[in-house]
C-alpha cells in the first residue's frame, strides 16, 4: 500500500511549493491586467514562492542540525534530505531569486514580457530540487526532464530573435540525444540490480567485478549523459551557441542553476551509486577533465563575443570541479561545494553587468562594446573587474578560495600532474579575462553615454559583489557550510 507520510511531506515541501507557485503564476495571469505594470504583482508572487521554499529549506536545516545532520529518507528511498541536498538547493534558490529580480525590466525592454517566464524559472528550480536530493533513478529522471524542458523553453524565449530560436533548437536536439544515453545507462543498471535505487547499485558492483563489460558500458553511457548536462568536453558543443542566443538573464540562470544541479547529480551518482567502481570511472573523468580544461580555456582565447567567451570559460570551470571529484578526498569534495558556490555569484554578477549595459540600448555583443566602460560608469567597470578576478581565481575574491581547495585536494591525493595542468590553465584564463578588463579601462570608445540602471539591477549587483568579496576575505562561514553539506 502506497502512503504519503508526514516525513515524505516534510522532505518534499520546498519542491512542492516551487511547483505550486509556478502553477499559480500561470493561472493568475488571466486575472491580472495585460499591461506590464499589472503583471508586476505576478513577479512578486513568483518571488514569494522562492521565499517560502527558502524558509522551508531553513526549517529543514534546523531539523537536521537538531538531529546531528542525520539524513532523512522519504518515499521509500527515492528522495533524501541531507546537508548535501540543502546546500545545493540553497544555491539554486538564490540564483532563481536573483534572476527574477533582474528579469522584469529586462523582458520589458526586450518587448517579451510574458508571465510564463517566471513560472518556468520556478519549474526549473523545482526540477533541480529533485536532482539535488534524488536517490532513485526514476526520481532523478523526472527532475532532470522538468529542469531541462523548462530551460529549452527559456532559451528560446525571445520569440522574434532568430538566434534565440536557433539556440533553443540546438539545445533541445542535443539535450534529447544526451538524455537517451543517460536513460540507456540507467536501464542497464536496473537490469543488473533489479532496482532503480542508487544504494542498491552500490551493493551489486563488488559482486560483478571491475572487468564486467556490461557494467563498464553502463558507466560510460551514464557519464556521456551527465557530462553533457554539466557542459564538459567532449559533450560541450551546445554551450557556446546556447549562451549566446538565450536571453542574458536565462544565460545567467542556466550557467548557475543547471550546472549546479547537474554537478549535484553527478556527485550523487558517482559517490553513492558508483563509489565502489571508482577504478572504472576515475580514468574516464580524468580524461574528460583535462580535455574540458584544454578546450574551454584555449577556445575562449579566440572569442570576440562576450557571451561566447563566458560560455567557454564556463566549460573550463567544469573541468576544475571535475578535478575536485577526481581527487576523491574530503578536501576535494569541500572544494567542489565551495567552488560551485563562488562560481554562482561571480557568474551571475558578470552576466548582470551585461544586462545593465542593455538598459540604454548599449547592446554588448563583442569585447569592443565594453570600451571605456571605466569612464562611462566606473561602478559597473569595477564590479565587472571583481567578478572576472573571481572567475580567474585571484585573491582576495571568492574564486581564489574555490581554486585553492581544488589544488590542495590534488596535492593531498598525490595527483601532482593534474594540479600542474590546472595551474597552467589558470594562467591562460587570466589572459582572456583581462582582454575584457583592457577593453573596459584602456580602450577609448566613441560613445560615452552615462547608463541608468534600474533598482533591481542595483540591488542584485550589490548582493553579488558583496558575496564575491566576502567569500574571499572571510571564507570560514562558507567553508563550514560546504563541510556541513558533506555531513562533516
Amino acid at each position: 500500500m502506497i502512503t504519503y507520510t508526514s516525513t515524505d511531506h516534510f522532505v518534499l515541501l520546498p519542491g512542492l511549493l516551487l511547483a505550486l507557485f509556478g502553477c499559480a503564476v500561470l493561472l493568475l495571469d488571466f486575472l491580472f491586467p495585460k499591461d506590464v505594470k499589472g503583471r508586476g504583482w505576478l513577479v512578486g508572487i513568483a518571488l514569494s514562492g522562492v521565499g517560502f521554499a527558502s524558509w522551508q529549506s531553513w526549517q529543514q536545516y534546523l531539523y537536521l542540525k537538531a538531529h546531528s545532520m542525520t539524513p532523512l529518507v522519504a518515499f521509500n528511498g527515492a528522495l533524501v534530505l541531507d546537508g548535501f541536498a540543502l546546500f545545493f538547493n540553497g544555491i539554486v534558490l538564490a540564483s532563481a531569486a536573483l534572476v527574477m529580480l533582474i528579469s522584469y525590466r529586462y523582458l520589458e525592454d526586450e518587448k517579451e514580457h510574458h508571465t510564463e517566464y517566471y513560472a518556468l524559472v520556478l519549474f526549473a528550480a523545482c526540477g533541480a530540487f529533485f536532482l539535488n536530493g534524488g536517490l532513485d533513478m526514476v526520481t532523478i529522471f523526472v527532475g532532470l526532464e522538468l529542469m531541462a524542458v523548462s530551460f529549452y523553453i527559456l532559451v528560446g524565449f525571445l520569440r522574434t530573435d532568430k538566434r534565440s530560436n536557433e539556440a533553443a533548437m540546438k539545445y533541445l536536439l542535443l539535450g534529447g540525444f544526451s538524455t537517451g544515453f543517460l536513460i540507456y545507462g540507467f536501464s542497464i543498471f536496473y537490469g543488473l540490480t533489479g532496482s532503480t535505487n542508487l544504494a542498491a547499485l552500490a551493493t551489486v558492483i563488488p559482486a560483478r567485478g571491475a572487468n564486467d563489460p556490461l557494467l563498464y558500458l553502463a558507466i560510460v553511457t551514464t557519464l556521456v549523459g551527465l557530462l553533457f548536462k554539466i557542459g564538459a568536453a567532449p559533450f560541450h558543443m551546445w554551450a557556446p551557441d546556447t549562451y549566446e542566443g538565450a536571453p542574458t538573464t536565462v544565460t545567467a540562470f542556466l550557467a548557475v542553476a543547471s550546472k549546479t544541479a547537474s554537478f549535484a547529480l553527478l556527485l550523487r551518482v558517482m559517490l553513492v551509486g558508483l563509489g565502489t567502481a571508482r577504478e572504472m570511472w576515475e580514468p574516464l573523468l580524468t580524461g574528460a577533465a583535462v580535455l574540458t580544461l584544454t578546450i574551454g580555456n584555449l577556445a575562449a582565447i579566440s572569442q570576440s563575443n562576450v557571451k561566447r567567451l563566458l560560455a567557454y570559460s564556463s566549460i573550463g570551470h567544469a573541468g576544475y570541479v571535475l578535478l575536485g571529484l577526481i581527487a576523491g578526498n574530503q578536501t576535494g569534495l569541500i572544494g567542489v561545494s565551495i567552488y560551485l558556490l563562488t562560481y554562482a555569484f561571480s557568474t551571475i554578477g558578470a552576466f548582470l553587468v551585461l544586462i545593465a549595459l542593455r538598459r540604454r540600448g548599449v547592446a554588448v555583443e563583442t569585447i569592443e562594446d565594453l570600451a571605456s566602460l571605466g569612464k562611462r560608469y566606473p561602478y559597473y567597470a569595477l564590479l565587472m573587474l571583481l567578478f572576472l578576478m573571481s572567475l580567474a581565481g585571484l585573491p582576495p575574491t571568492a574564486g581564489f578560495i574555490g581554486k585553492y581547495y581544488i589544488f590542495l585536494s590534488l596535492v593531498e591525493s598525490g595527483k601532482y600532474g593534474l594540479a600542474i595542468v590546472g595551474a597552467l590553465y589558470v594562467a591562460v584564463s587570466l589572459y582572456y579575462y583581462f582582454r575584457l578588463v583592457r577593453s573596459m579601462f584602456l580602450t577609448e570608445s566613441i560613445e560615452a553615454q552615462v547608463l541608468a540602471p534600474s533598482n533591481g539591477v542595483r540591488l542584485v549587483l550589490a548582493l553579488t559583489g558583496i558575496a564575491t568579496i566576502a567569500m574571499g576575505i572571510l571564507p570560514e562561514p562558507f567553508l563550514r557550510m560546504a563541510a556541513i553539506s558533506l555531513g562533516r
